[in-house]
């Protein structure tokens, strides 16, 4: 089983879709004159704008459920994986993805909003629905649907489950079966509410505990600071083949640091638009700002508190391709959460191990409930056309078994199958975002002009020439008819 996904995974996260990953980042970049830097101030103003309605949430619990995605076992296991693999040249290489992916989480999460709908009174869109409508490819659509449903609902929550499970063993030595057990009843209760208790629960739950993890790294470097400059010159030299050490690896640094990087902060993968797509905002390129913003909460904040406990205290391994040891600094400790945890034991006994196997249970059950809320827009994508309520309930039945399933099953197929689904998704919504760029470039123009005219902007998808977008259409239409009656009243 395990030989036949990792051949798999050899085939999708083959070079190419590395150069897909980085050249599509790059292109966005240039082509939006670097939005990342130039509206970094409009990111975080945008980021506290906007209030809930009875079909979307606030421009925050928008960014809560999507960070809920982004911020996962893949920044706590997931580095520690990328640096076992690539070395520390590994976390430069997801730095550059952080920043190049800000561009494409904006090109995709402005599409997300520019073709949402509402479904039952409640905002629903994503890749699939801009496929459908921007490139008028059902077909096309319906198989990002459909692999979405399967990666989310099947292959994801176990990787999540897995860490979760071995954390809390490692911490406290709770049996795997029984944290299957409390994560099962704790999911069943927060899907079974709904998306606005998803809103809700991710809007508590996350900001706090990524700022508590920042925190406990920040206070580790600070008794370390010495090592710091040792450790960035480190991590720049081993990205590009200079350290001595690590030069050998120079590629598998550039391949895990991608992948790992793809994996944690899930730009241009296809997950962020769902949720975006949620929020109640009066124009696209607002969510865009505030998702490109996410990007770097999850990458260059969380990702490199990680990397930092770990490189600073020299609490690592590094294999080379061929599984001979290049660096040992941890002895008889799995790959993945087991170096974190060691590393914040070393400095912090009797705290370090338990409050990372805490972390992981907040960063992982949220990510869970971001990924039912991911497949289950996709069985709304695919219900508006074959009517089978029940689907929703299958899925609900799925998640909770995978989660389960994940919780008590061996890490390395966890990975492997969790890494099968980002890529399939990648593969297929960068392709697609790339072919409806210029939709959302004249969303980043019309905003941007709007702004400098001194204006709280307003999407009019006619006057920018966008067809099919109909939510906007009609919201388009009920403003004009307001300003209508009013300038009559006045008259």
């Amino acid at each position: 089983m395990n030989d036949l996904v990792n051949a798999i995974n050899g085939i999708v996260w083959s070079p190419a879709l590395i150069a897909l990953c980085l050249g599509a980042g790059l292109y966005f970049s240039v082509r939006s004159r670097f939005l990342q830097l130039r509206h970094l101030r409009e990111m975080v103003r945008l980021m506290m704008e906007g209030k809930s309605s009875a079909e979307g949430v606030s421009s925050f619990q928008a960014l809560a459920m999507t960070l809920a995605g982004r911020v996962g076992t893949g920044n706590i296991a997931g580095v520690a994986t990328a640096i076992t693999f690539g070395g520390p040249g590994a976390v430069f290489w997801m730095w550059a993805v952080a920043f190049l992916g800000a561009s494409s989480a904006f090109v995709e999460s402005t599409l997300g909003q520019v073709y949402k709908e509402q479904i039952h009174r409640e905002f629903r869109g994503g890749p699939a629905f801009y496929i459908e409508k921007g490139l008028g490819m059902k077909w096309y659509a319906w198989i990002f649907a459909v692999v979405t449903v399967f990666a989310t609902g099947v292959l994801l929550p176990g990787v999540q489950a897995n860490s979760i499970a071995e954390g809390l063993r490692n911490a406290t030595g709770i049996d795997a079966n029984v944290t299957a057990a409390l994560l099962a009843i704790a999911l069943g209760f927060i899907i079974f509410g709904g998306v606005k208790r998803i809103a809700h629960f991710a809007e508590i739950v996350v900001p706090f505990m990524a700022l508590a993890y920042i925190i406990v790294a920040c206070v580790i470097i600070f008794l370390n600071w010495q090592q710091l400059p040792g450790v960035l010159s480190l991590i720049f030299s081993s990205a590009f083949g200079l350290d001595a050490g690590f030069g050998a690896i120079v590629g598998m640094a550039i391949q895990w640091g991608v992948k790992r990087g793809v994996y944690s902060n899930e730009a241009g993968q296809g997950t962020g638009p769902h949720a975006s797509s949620a929020a109640e905002v009066s124009h696209p390129a607002k969510q865009g700002l505030v998702q490109g913003f996410s990007v770097y909460i999850d990458t260059l904040f969380v990702c490199s508190a990680t990397a930092f406990m770990l490189l600073i205290t020299g609490q690592y391994n590094v294999e080379g391709p061929d599984g001979t040891a290049i660096h040992t600094g941890v002895h008889g400790v799995a790959s993945g959460p087991g170096y974190v945890q060691t590393a914040l034991e070393n400095v912090m006994p009797g705290f370090g191990s338990l409050f990372v196997a805490l972390a992981l249970l907040f960063f992982a059950f949220t990510t869970i409930v971001a990924y039912y809320y991911i497949a289950e827009t996709n069985i709304a994508y695919i219900n508006r056309t074959v009517h089978r309520p029940w689907m929703t309930l299958v899925l609900k039945v799925c998640m909770i078994g995978a989660t389960v399933y994940g919780s008590v099953k061996t890490a390395d197929v966890a990975w492997a199958l969790g890494d099968l689904g980002v890529g399939l998704m990648a593969w297929l919504n960068i392709a697609a975002i790339l072919l409806l760029r210029n939709v959302a470039f004249k969303c980043l123009r019309d905003y941007e002009a709007q702004r400098a005219a001194g204006k709280d902007p307003e999407f009019d998808p006619a006057a920018l020439g966008i067809e099919r977008a109909d939510y906007w259409v009609k919201r388009a239409a009920g403003r004009r008819q307001q300003d209508t009656e009013t300038v009559a009243a006045k008259v």
